[in-house]
């Protein structure tokens, strides 16, 4: 026994100390060349390691997998554009819940107050379409008038966006983020916004055009403090000032190495004791907001967690456990489980009786959230998604992290190698004919249709037709196009069928509904996210 206990003692001190053991590969001395990293009497390489993901705020991370994307019930009269395939997902986040009407109302103070003045036609590209709400026989009037902007709705779901509104507000998101990470860790100052609002004088011009070479101070108008029906002129900083001097761009800050928002300052990083900017090696960068690709937003939506076995439940029909619409627990038998439609004319149950309890929206938290706590993943708003709609994209869909939308784009640069900005201060980009992949493998024959006509079509008989489009090629062209993206999820004026996180639908990209809203996605960097906990 004496024996055998000091064979255990020797095996499990052995096993200790392994397990101590520093990993071989390692970022003081390069294990293929013998030199030290970080030696200033040397190059002072600079090498960093585990500089992973960085948790964004209001979001659920969410440890990706394999899972059969498509239809899970066949229905007959149902479009076939979501035929089944199993794929694998990497891991991302995902928003724990809809962005928000005071979300959205934050996004639009901000740019009002940026450029409100300078650019306001920034500020109106970025406004919910109130006529959204509108329809003919409904009297929607409320809801136009209050909807986006009184304090009752503010955690109800924005509505009114467009794919492109979306994926803008995503971009200023990660803008802020980003921003914040760097004043916190001493590499900007916080923005003083009071220099844009700043009115100068007329003798003040001249002296401000020469500090700021290349910018000029615009003539406002403005009604006089002392008799508010005469005019005053003033004098602010114009739209490009602020735009290329001001406005922090995450993408400007990383790929220019001369940007730094006039506001900010270099800091003082240890590197041949100069200053530097922070860079994404030094691991305080979010990856970037964005919408989920339609992949990830059905993994994220069906919550496929394995259980103790290791197994996960397939063919689910709704986000939550179980094949019902409504609960089948004894606490809350029979209430619904999601805001949709029940048939015609029911939106919300039986007065005394309310079930889902919404006419329309609900708020973004209510109802219980799926296995992976994310919130409303079925009703209440149809969500967008990154992909460009295909009918047959799941027949080519590659097996893992399946997206439909790739553009290979690079930069432009002008003559000496600057790189050039767009009217909202963001790096220009250009792509060829082959960079463009929303159209690879289409096997959707409608969209294969050539409708690029040389010479005019016999329309002898339709020229009194009404609504006739002349254009030969309006006729014949295919509804589907470059910019016709998917949404999904169901919303609050859905029957139950579209509540199938499976099922598809489409609208392009500059259109807006009062049914779909939208929550951000964001990739992982190196490891897998730990295994995510049931929220049970």
């Amino acid at each position: 026994m004496k024996n055998v206990f000091k064979y255990l003692l020797i095996v499990s001190v052995g096993m200790a100390i392994v397990s101590c053991q520093q990993r071989e590969l390692n970022t003081r001395v390069s294990n293929t060349t013998g030199w030290n990293y970080f030696d200033k009497k040397t190059t002072n390489f600079q090498a960093n390691e585990g500089v992973g993901n960085v948790n964004p705020v209001g979001m659920i991370p969410i440890q990706g997998g394999v899972f059969t994307i498509g239809e899970k019930d066949e229905f007959i009269t149902a479009p076939r554009n979501n035929e089944t395939r199993t794929l694998t997902v990497s891991s991302f986040y995902m928003d724990k819940y809809e962005v928000t009407n005071l979300n959205w109302n934050e996004y639009l103070h901000w740019l009002e107050f940026v450029f409100g003045t300078a650019a306001p036609e920034l500020v109106d590209a970025a406004r919910p379409d109130h006529k959204v709400w509108r329809e003919d026989l409904a009297y929607n009037d409320p809801y136009e008038d209050n909807y986006f902007e009184h304090p009752a709705f503010s955690f109800y779901p924005i509505v009114g966006v467009t794919w492109e509104q979306a994926m803008q507000y995503s971009q200023w998101r990660t803008d802020r983020v980003n921003e914040m990470a760097l004043i916190n860790c001493g590499a900007m100052q916080i923005p003083d916004f009071s220099i844009i609002a700043r009115e100068f004088e007329e003798d003040e011009v001249e002296e401000w055009q020469q500090e700021n070479p290349g910018y000029e101070l615009v003539p406002v108008e403005k009604p006089s403090d002392e008799d508010p029906e005469q005019t005053v002129t003033v004098y602010r900083v114009e739209y490009k000032w602020i735009r290329d001097k001001f406005i922090f761009n995450t993408e400007k800050y990383l790929m220019d190495a001369n940007y730094v928002p006039a506001y900010g300052r270099k800091p003082k990083l240890d590197s041949y004791d100069t200053n530097r900017k922070v860079t994404i090696a030094d691991g305080i960068f979010v990856t970037g907001y964005r919408l989920p690709t339609e992949a990830e937003w059905e993994f994220a939506a069906y919550a496929p967690v394995s259980g103790e076995d290791g197994l996960t439940i397939e063919g689910k029909i709704y986000p939550w456990s179980g094949y019902h619409p409504r609960d089948m627990t004894k606490k809350n038998l029979g209430m619904m489980q999601a805001n949709y439609v029940r048939g015609r004319g029911d939106m919300m149950g039986v007065s005394g009786a309310l079930n889902d309890r919404r006419v329309i929206t609900n708020p973004v938290d209510e109802f219980a959230p799926n296995d992976f706590g994310l919130y409303n993943m079925a009703g209440n708003v149809n969500e967008w998604v990154m992909d460009v709609y295909r009918e047959t994209t799941f027949q080519e869909a590659t097996e893992y992290n399946s997206y439909r939308g790739n553009i290979y784009s690079h930069p432009v640069l002008d003559e000496e190698g600057n790189f050039q900005v767009d009217s909202l201060g963001c790096i220009m980009i250009s792509w060829g004919k082959d960079d463009d992949k929303r159209d690879v493998r289409d096997g959707d024959p409608a969209n294969r249709i050539d409708t690029d006509y040389q010479m005019p079509i016999d329309t002898v008989g339709m020229e009194n037709l009404e609504n006739y489009k002349s254009e030969p090629t309006d006729i014949l062209a295919p509804r589907i196009t470059k910019k016709t993206r998917v949404y999904k999820g169901g919303s609050w004026a859905d029957r139950i069928y579209w509540l199938n996180p499976s099922t598809r639908r489409y609208l392009e990209q500059d259109q807006a509904s009062s049914k779909i809203g939208f929550r951000c996605a964001m990739s992982t960097l190196g490891d897998q996210i730990p295994g995510t906990p049931v929220t049970k």
